[in-house]
């Protein structure tokens, strides 16, 4: 089990993770970067080799960002009901000492 620090840390860096994947500047960014590299891609000659694995790469590479991005939501988002798993595990808890 995480401690409660790292578990409130995860799950804030996942909001902000969420808050990024939602901030229209940045998803046209990488819509932006994707088309254009994508659109040099096309125009390559067909010995120009090492510049189509480039934009190949460069087109991969802004998909790897945004699912790095969406993977550090997930894991704020497990983080997050762990952390209600703990706070209801404690409830639960001192409810049981009140009765006792």
């Amino acid at each position: 089990m995480s401690s409660e620090i790292e578990l409130n840390a995860a799950a804030a860096r996942g909001a902000r993770a969420e808050a990024l994947l939602r901030n229209e500047l940045l998803t046209d960014a990488f819509a932006t970067l994707e088309q254009a590299y994508i659109a040099k891609w096309r125009t390559t000659t067909v010995d120009d080799v090492a510049a189509r694995e480039k934009l190949f790469l460069a087109v991969n590479i802004v998909g790897k960002v945004q699912d790095h991005l969406a993977s550090v939501v997930e894991d704020g988002k497990l983080a997050a009901a762990e952390l209600r798993q703990i706070t209801e595990a404690a409830e639960r808890q001192k409810a049981w000492h009140e009765v006792r």
